[in-house]
């Protein structure tokens, strides 16, 4: 090992085994939105109400994020290849469980099980990235993995819709199974090029349960209530009370585990001593705030509002993949280069799209054209969006020991779940209480700008982490 804690050689397989985690990471992050367009036919096949549906989606996403830090800690200690074919056994046999459910509790069973599944497997991306990779390469394949988590969310409604206008009446099913033969090859894929754990590795593979459950507990505090608040139920919200207590008792005990030499769940000292890991925390988290929900509420807007059907709904939205396809593997090259301005320029880019679609959204009642209304917007956005994600968890991660890569990518996830959660849920009650006014069109403005709120606060953290490194650099 290097001072940094890199390999000094190089793999020559790094490129084909990067290709085979992404495609294995795409499913998984797929799965997070692709279920949003069959929710009215999940609910009429299982003979259901719409709350116990809708935790078809949000119990994947809880499951997901409470697994995430853990399974990081667990790749870093045990061996990514191990934590990989053990996740994604896990969902595949979770997605058949889900496509042959005979009802709705087997299908809510399935997906916190698949969701499980899919966050032992997302942080073994950042991971072997960082074990992986040096140097410009490095950015390049961050550009790569930001790419893959854009494009998932973007294609998601798109993908649904194809499968279920296929499909017919039970094509939900199919949202799940076709997750089975993709699993089984990446599967025999992942086995034969990933690396294994090094028998000479020094890193503890005991787990930190102590600081795994506190941690889980938090994050289970956190997320609940807002899941729970997307099925109607108000039950939950003191679970809130606990996050800060848990959270103080998970600093504790991590730095106390530190101090006599053990092996944390997550080194919190990081976000002292490497100011750029906690500041891409922030800024990661805050945009998939803003970010997400914009997906969600202009889904809903363009089926209920105005009529159009999944398939249609989802085409509109396609410039926005399209722009982030674009971008993000050129913004994995600039990075290095350019550093944390790329960041800044990006999130002015992205609200602009926004912005106007704001500013152009009465204009649909006037007669213009729905593509025409968001395609140049949400490819421009698309285009910001793309050169966010991956310089962000370059910046973030490049200062951090690989051999706590994975445990620190899985923070940066976990961050960007939550994020995500707490957007969704922001943005979709700011559009309920504005179609309360009997005018869907302000409806749509008023949740857009809530999400423009949210990112310019991320802007505002990517700015002064930029004008912070530029005063270092000076001095």
């Amino acid at each position: 090992m290097t001072a940094a804690g890199e390999a000094v050689t190089a793999d020559p397989r790094r490129w084909r085994i990067l290709g085979v985690t992404l495609a294995v990471g795409f499913m998984s992050l797929l799965d997070v939105t692709i279920v949003n367009v069959a929710i009215p036919s999940m609910r009429a096949g299982l003979d259901t109400t719409a709350a116990t549906i809708q935790w078809v989606v949000s119990g994947y996403s809880l499951a997901f994020g409470l697994m995430l830090v853990t399974g990081g800690r667990l790749g870093d200690a045990w061996g990514r290849k191990r934590l990989m074919l053990i996740g994604l056994s896990g969902f595949i046999v979770a997605s058949l469980a889900a496509g042959l459910a005979p009802d709705a509790m087997w299908l809510i069973v399935a997906r916190l099980v698949q969701g499980a599944s899919a966050g032992l497997l997302a942080p073994q991306n950042t991971g072997l990235i960082q074990q992986l990779f040096r140097g410009a390469e490095r950015g390049r394949a961050f550009g790569m993995f930001g790419f893959t988590v854009a494009v998932s969310s973007g294609l998601g409604p798109i993908i649904g819709g194809l499968i279920l206008a296929v499909a017919g009446e039970d094509g939900w099913r199919w949202i799940f199974l076709v997750n089975v033969p993709i699993g089984l090859i990446a599967l025999v894929a992942i086995a034969r090029l990933v690396p294994g754990r090094a028998e000479a590795s020094d890193d503890d593979p005991r787990l930190d349960l102590v600081g795994a459950l506190l941690l889980g507990a938090a994050v289970l505090c956190l997320l609940l209530p807002i899941v729970s608040l997307e099925s109607g139920h108000r039950g939950t919200l003191l679970l809130l009370v606990g996050v800060p207590v848990l959270l103080w008792a998970f600093t504790r005990w991590e730095r106390r585990l530190v101090d006599r030499g053990g092996a944390p769940l997550l080194d919190v000292g990081l976000l002292r001593r490497v100011p750029g890991y906690a500041n891409g925390v922030l800024v990661g988290s805050l945009y998939f705030t803003g970010f997400t929900g914009i997906f969600l509420v202009l889904s809903v807007h363009l089926q209920d509002a105005l009529g159009l059907s999944p398939l249609q709904a989802g085409l509109l939205l396609t410039p926005f993949a399209a722009g982030a396809a674009v971008a993000s593997p050129r913004a994995g090259r600039l990075v290095s280069t350019v550093g944390r301005k790329l960041t800044v320029i990006a999130l002015t880019v992205m609200m602009s799209g926004v912005l106007a679609i704001v500013l152009l959204a009465p204009q649909a009642d006037n007669g213009l054209p729905l593509w025409l209304l968001l395609s140049v917007p949400l490819l421009v956005a698309g285009i910001g969006g793309g050169g966010v994600i991956s310089p962000n968890f370059t910046l973030a991660l490049a200062e951090v020991d690989p051999r706590m890569g994975g445990a620190a990518g899985a923070a940066l996830q976990t961050g960007n779940r939550i994020g995500a959660s707490i957007g969704a849920a922001l943005l979709i009650t700011v559009y309920q209480l504005g179609l309360s006014t009997g005018d869907a069109t302000l409806a749509v403005q008023l949740a857009l700008g809530t999400a423009l709120l949210v990112l310019s606060l991320s802007w505002v953290a990517a700015y002064r982490s930029w004008r912070l490194d530029r005063a270092a650099d000076s001095r």
